[in-house]
Parts: C-alpha cells; structure tokens; sequence
C-alpha cells in the first residue's frame, strides 16, 4: 500500500536571497514605500517590455486604480468574462461602472471574442459615436481580457473589437507574468494591464500587484492616486524639506507597497526565468501523461504561438468521455475525484468560479447558470492540479496514479 503523501496545490519558490533583501531593507529604516519598489516596478516593467510599472497593495487595487486613471464611472458598461475571479467585475463595480458578465471559451478558459461579436450589436444600439446598452441606457466603454491561468486571451481579436466599438481596453493579467503571444509579452498588446503577486502567482510579493502602461501620462497620475493623491510623493517631499505636508486636490487611494515586499520582489524576479521553464516542464509532463492515466481529463490547450506559463493546471472533467448526458452529473464526478485526492493528501481546486452563478452578481444581474453555458461548463468541471517549482517526479506520478485509480474504481476506464 502506498503511503499517504501531503502535496499541496502550490508553494512559492524562495531561496536565502529574499530573507537576505529583506534584511537590508529592515535595516535600511525605510520600510514603506520607496527605492525598493521603484526598483521592482522597472525590473518588471522592463521585463514585460513596457515603459512604466505602478506598484500596489494587490492585483484587485491595481485594476480598481487603472479604471479610475482611465476615466471609468458611473453610466459606463465595461465588458468583463463570468469565468474569472470575483476581483475582476468587483473593480468595476468600484467606480461606479457596471460589469457586464460575459462568454468564455471552454478550450482557453478566456474570453469568447466570436460571442462577442453577437452580443454587441444585439445588447447595444448604436447613437452616433456610442453604443448604448438597450436595457439600461448605459455607455459601452470598456473590455477586460482576462489572461487566465497564464495563458493569454486573443488580444489581437479584443484590440479589433474595441477598436470598432471605441472601448478602452485593460487586461487582467494576474496569472500571467510572463505569458506571451508570439515574441509579445503581456502588457504590450497597447493597453494598460493589471499584475498579482499573491502567493499562488508565478512570484510573489505575499500580496501585491502591480500596472504596466506606455503611457507616461496615465503612469503619473495612478503614481498620485496610489498615494492619497498627494501632491508630492514621499520621495520627493523627504528630498525637499520634508516638514511640510503636500497638497491634495483628488481623492486618492492608500495602495501602496512596501518596500518590504518589493525586496521580496526583485529577488523573486531574478529567478522568473527559471520558475517558468520549471512549471513549463512539470505542465508538460501531465500533458503527456493525463491521456494514459485520466483520459476522462481534458489538458489545458496552449494554442500555436502563444507561451502558456501556467500559473494553474487547469483541466477539465470531460462529460463525453465518462458517458454523462448532463455537465450536473460530470459535476458530481468532479467533486467526488476532489475529494478522494485530497484524501489522499493531494490538494486540488476548481479552476476558479463563474461570477454569474455567485450570490451577490447572481441577484444583481438576474443571470441563469446557463445564460452563459461556456463559463458555466468551466465553473462545474475544471480541476486544477498540483504544479510548483519543486514538485518531484514521485509526486506528481503519485497523483496521476489515484486520477487513475479513481476511475478504475469508478468502473471507467
């Protein structure tokens, strides 16, 4: 019999450098915002190959700030995928605007740019240069891609959408450091996007995140924002006589780093190369091994010409192919499967969930599970796996064996 493992969804990847960069920065006395993440802001600015990075306190405060930077509020309707987590419709709401639930794609997980290309000129009603919403008379101003997972969403497909519609683009890209179409990385499609360093993240800063945009403009005025507003940041007024308070003619926010947690950083950024060919190479060998051990498992798809870095393994239960009629019962099988790995010792998770079917969007929107079949499907039958810089070959066989066995005692084969 084999002996109980305990193999955990996801564990950041650290070495001595990041106790060591925070040490220095302990004994620096400047522990709030400052060098440090001006530091980490253009190490992943530069590597993502856009000019500004603008560091904050999650990827949630850094798509809430950008949306404000980029003049979203109330009377705008911003087009934003089901299939994502709760943070990305939240941030719109924030201002004022209103998220509008959207299709996703069951092979890529992100948005369903085809059914948008439906859904638009039936939702909306053109008025001279606008497209106003036949229901509630709001503006169609926006569109969120979400990068799910680490995988990109068909950018040069949303960028000729908003192009047409003139929608303010901003994609999510909290999983997706790194993630690429082509030789073009996240953040450099022509829009401002939105990063997470939260633990789960390729690197991590505990909780943080961060903005990339070519635009120097809008890099200044989330800068201000970030900080209450404030006239002068607290670089600048501890370099010019700091005695005296600056002056604050916006509201702002308090989303600001620290310099703690960029230490953290820019360490881990020295090490993203490695951590990413490293989750390349353990996604690839459950690509190769899910259709032997599970073929009831559907692998996640990297389309041709996009770099996938996989922050999730997400597959999915495939009804089909274990015989059931209705996504309800490959739902079931779904979460009967969790619950034998985790008894296990092995950790699993849905991919994320589907806002629309969540209490508070669910009562605001008045949406069916099956208004948006794609995002429902993905909600009921995704299965993330474990996937860490560090996870041995003995223990990702050891949980494709009891996806195996799992079926075996299920009667599937």
């Amino acid at each position: 019999m084999t002996e109980k493992r305990s193999i955990p969804i996801m564990k950041p990847y650290f070495d001595d450098s990041e106790a060591q960069a925070v040490a220095e920065v302990l004994a620096s006395g400047w522990v709030a915002q400052g060098p440090r993440v001006a530091e980490f802001e253009k190490a992943v600015a530069a590597y993502e190959g856009s000019r500004f990075g603008i560091a904050t306190t999650s990827c949630t405060t850094a798509l809430h700030l950008a949306l404000v930077g980029m003049g979203f509020g109330t009377g705008d309707d911003v087009l934003v995928p089901s299939y994502t987590f709760v943070a990305t419709p939240n941030s719109v709401e924030y201002t004022g605007a209103t998220a509008i639930l959207v299709e996703v794609r069951t092979d890529t997980y992100t948005i369903d740019t085809d059914w948008l290309e439906d859904f638009i000129p039936q939702q909306y009603q053109q008025q001279g240069d606008n497209w106003i919403n036949r229901d509630s008379g709001n503006r169609l101003r926006g569109i969120i891609p979400v990068h799910l997972f680490g995988l990109c969403a068909d950018m040069e497909a949303v960028n000729r959408i908003a192009r047409q519609y003139k929608l303010l683009v901003l994609e999510d890209s909290a999983c997706a450091l790194g993630a690429m179409i082509g030789d073009t990385h996240e953040g450099s499609f022509g829009n401002p996007s939105a990063l997470s360093f939260h633990p789960r993240k390729s690197i991590t800063t505990g909780e943080g995140g961060m903005v990339l945009t070519n635009d120097e403009q809008l890099a200044n005025q989330l800068r201000k924002l970030r900080s209450h507003a404030a006239s002068l940041s607290e670089v600048q007024r501890h370099q010019n006589r700091g005695y005296l308070l600056p002056d604050y003619d916006e509201l702002g926010f308090n989303y600001r780093m620290t310099d703690i947690q960029a230490a953290v950083g820019v360490a881990q950024m020295k090490k993203l190369d490695f951590i990413r060919d490293e989750r390349r190479r353990i996604a690839a060998i459950y690509d190769r091994e899910i259709p032997k051990y599970a073929p009831y498992l559907t692998i996640p798809l990297e389309p041709d010409g996009y770099t996938h870095i996989y922050q999730t393994y997400a597959s999915m239960v495939n009804p089909e192919r274990l015989g059931f009629s209705t996504i309800e019962e490959a739902h079931d099988f779904r979460n009967e499967l969790m619950e034998y790995l985790d008894d296990a010792g092995i950790a699993t998770r849905q991919g994320t969930h589907t806002t629309h079917i969540l209490g508070y969007y669910r009562k605001l929107r008045k949406l069916q599970p099956y208004d948006l079949p794609g995002s429902y499907a993905c909600d009921r039958l995704s299965l993330a796996l474990p996937l860490y810089v560090g996870l041995s070959e003995s223990d990702q066989f050891y949980v494709l064996e009891h996806l195996r066995n799992f079926s075996r005692e299920k009667g599937i084969n």
